[in-house]
């Protein structure tokens, strides 16, 4: 690896560590809460414009998310002590359990969810009904808590839930689809929580983890009103062509809300969300901005090539690079940074390993090879929660000579590729993406440098 490609991977990494800091899930909650040692202010806002305070005798806390540690922990260092009804109660994936002083920690399973998660879910359900009218139940959210806290609606067992998400993942839904299923199929998420609390006051502070941070898909929102219907969640099984695949029990459950013979989620105006409130308190457009300002801070020209990316992680590559090449065209002459941030999806058909992070990755390299991207450059794709698809990697970040280092070692990258093994590929050629859980989620961020070769 020649000197100039590593110092391009080398800011490819500060650039992608400043977007997770921007994330800090402990700085987050530390912004929107404050106290006078008597009472609870929260803001509603990331300026403190305004601020939600009430006279609270009690005050339940409970955290659910991958960044809930540090989010629980953020709370007990403001929230009166006297106030706390409870420990606070903090619900994680294992990778991210902490262990913290008078706050109790569950682990749980990402992406599928577990018995584990299930024992936590009927917590978070018996604390919010246990709250009284005056009192308020303080919600952490942050990405991933629609798996960590499963509670399937009547009828459904945890099995049978765990393998229509499975199915949903494999299937190349988008995470909009899959949380409207999964809305459906929860008597928590869709505004269920706000059911279990109400008469009391409930307020969540959310860490967003999806596109345009629509609050009603971040885990599923569990405090927020949800406009999806029973057929919407038929119509996502019928366009992937898998409504065959799920159990009679879920498809029966489906289509009974569907003819009204089941209550419909939470919708807009109901009368449960009267005492209710939430602070966005962090998001991937936050640290996509964090991204931009460390990339002009090491003197690249900046491009902002999507904020809200999707589609399928191969495909969106390849326009990358098709992107990138146009860029090279224009006679750019200094360092470029192509940053985008989002969420891609990946259509299973191989039997490797990997996520989309790693996928899109290695598509990259494959790519810019097939056009001929003529520049030292460099590619990172990494989820800021540390943690791509089923492994242990972030994602992948590769090179001009990744693809030489793959055959070098006898392996052929779109065979790879082919059979959605991205990690094994990337592992060979030494361009995993390994950070370790971050306690943090705020989608992906790809970041591409270009030093252009000049004659």
């Amino acid at each position: 690896m020649t000197q100039a490609t590593n110092d391009l991977r080398q800011d490819a990494l500060a650039i992608f560590q400043a977007g997770i800091q921007a994330a800090d899930p402990y700085s987050a909650v530390k912004r929107c809460l404050q106290s006078d040692g008597e009472q609870l202010d929260i803001a509603l806002d990331l300026d403190n414009r305004a601020k939600r305070s009430g006279n609270w005798q009690k005050i339940y806390v409970i955290a659910f998310g991958k960044a809930a540690c540090s989010m629980a922990k953020a709370a007990q260092e403001i929230i009166p002590a006297q106030l706390l009804a409870q420990p606070i109660l903090a619900i994680t994936n294992y990778e991210n359990v902490t262990e913290l002083a008078n706050i109790e920690i569950l682990g749980a399973n990402h992406p599928l969810p577990d018995q584990a998660g299930f024992v936590a879910a009927q917590r978070i359900a018996k604390i919010a009904q246990q709250a009284q009218q005056g009192e308020l139940v303080l919600a952490l959210v942050s990405g991933g808590g629609s798996a960590l806290i499963p509670l399937p609606a009547d009828g459904i067992s945890l099995n049978e839930k765990i393998a229509t998400t499975d199915l949903l993942l494999a299937s190349g839904a988008t995470i909009n689809e899959i949380n409207c299923v999964r809305k459906h199929l929860s008597q928590i998420k869709g505004g269920g929580l706000a059911k279990f609390t109400a008469p009391a006051d409930l307020h969540a502070l959310i860490l967003s983890d999806v596109l345009s941070d629509e609050l009603s898909d971040i885990a599923s929102g569990p405090t927020i009103a949800d406009d999806t219907t029973f057929n919407d969640a038929i119509q996502v099984f019928k366009d992937k062509n898998i409504w065959h695949k799920i159990t009679q029990n879920v498809q029966t459950h489906l289509e009974n809300g569907a003819q009204g013979i089941i209550s419909e989620t939470a919708k807009t105006g109901d009368a449960i969300f009267n005492n209710t409130g939430h602070t966005l308190c962090g998001s991937n457009t936050i640290s996509l901005q964090a991204t931009s300002q460390m990339a002009q801070n090491l003197a690249y020209d900046l491009h902002l090539y999507s904020d809200q990316l999707s589609g399928e992680a191969k495909h969106i590559a390849e326009d990358l690079v098709i992107y990138a090449q146009a860029l090279l065209s224009s006679g750019i002459n200094k360092p470029n940074a192509i940053l985008a941030g989002g969420e891609t999806t990946v259509t299973i058909t191989g039997t490797g390993l990997g996520g989309r992070n790693q996928e899109m990755a290695l598509a990259f390299a494959i790519a810019a090879e097939k056009h001929q991207l003529n520049a030292n450059w460099v590619f990172l794709s990494g989820g800021t929660d540390g943690r791509d698809g089923p492994t242990d990697a972030a994602g992948g970040i590769v090179d001009q000579q990744t693809i030489a280092r793959m055959r070098n070692a006898t392996i052929e990258p779109k065979q790879y590729l082919a059979n959605n093994d991205a990690y094994h590929a990337l592992q060979i050629s030494e361009d995993l993406l390994i950070t370790g859980a971050t306690g943090t989620n705020v989608a992906d961020l790809q970041i591409l440098l270009i030093q252009p070769q000049l004659t």
